[in-house]
């Protein structure tokens, strides 16, 4: 990515599906001199928080997805697991949040599988790169990445800053790719309910 250039850079950004909602999200500005590690090594640079929540997420898909080739009588089974993970992902969720840092905490305007738009009170130059936190409370889920600033845009008496992932896995990647379109789901389900209680709206 290093390589690309500027408009290639906000092409790929514009390639994934983004979600228009509100996220807390912690942005730490890098210095120059400080060298972005490889998508590789992104573990070791980890939070270990956020290393045992991705390790968790794939155990419980990998555990739950054999349910559902079983029949009607586990179902009772299927239901009980799902409330022992649910149980799992709330205390997940809690150990994330305290890794949410108060004072380099920024809102999302919307968010994708390759970037994400900040809301901001101060501009930012386009190239600064950034270690980032993404909290997922529906997901019950946390995203450690990198990314770098690819436009500046005053909006109103604030800025949105866009950045691109140019460093994540490829796991948290997919996890804002579900996040984002399960946000949408719920959104478009809340619409149509809404225009099924009140026709004239």
């Amino acid at each position: 990515m290093e390589n690309m250039t500027l408009e290639q850079k906000k092409a790929q950004f514009d390639e994934f599906f983004m979600m228009r909602h509100p996220l807390n999200v912690n942005v730490s500005l890098q210095s120059d001199a400080e060298p972005l590690p490889a998508v590789e090594d992104l573990d070791t640079h980890m939070p270990y928080a956020f290393r045992i929540a991705g390790e968790m997420a794939s155990i419980e898909a990998q555990a739950l997805r054999p349910l559902r080739h079983l029949s009607d009588h586990a179902e009772s089974l299927a239901d009980y697991l799902n409330h022992q993970a649910r149980k799992i992902d709330l205390m997940m969720s809690f150990i994330l949040h305290q890794q949410d840092d108060e004072d380099c905490r920024y809102t999302t305007d919307k968010f994708g599988g390759g970037g994400m738009v900040i809301v901001s009170q101060t501009a930012l130059e386009v190239g600064r790169t950034a270690q980032i936190k993404l909290f997922l409370d529906q997901e019950a889920a946390a995203i450690f990445c990198y990314g770098e600033v690819i436009a500046c845009e005053k909006a109103g008496n604030d800025y949105h800053i866009a950045f691109i992932f140019n460093r994540i896995r490829e796991q948290d990647q997919e996890l804002l790719v579900r996040a984002s379109l399960h946000l949408q789901t719920l959104e478009l389900r809340k619409r149509a309910q809404t225009r099924r209680e009140d026709p004239s709206s």
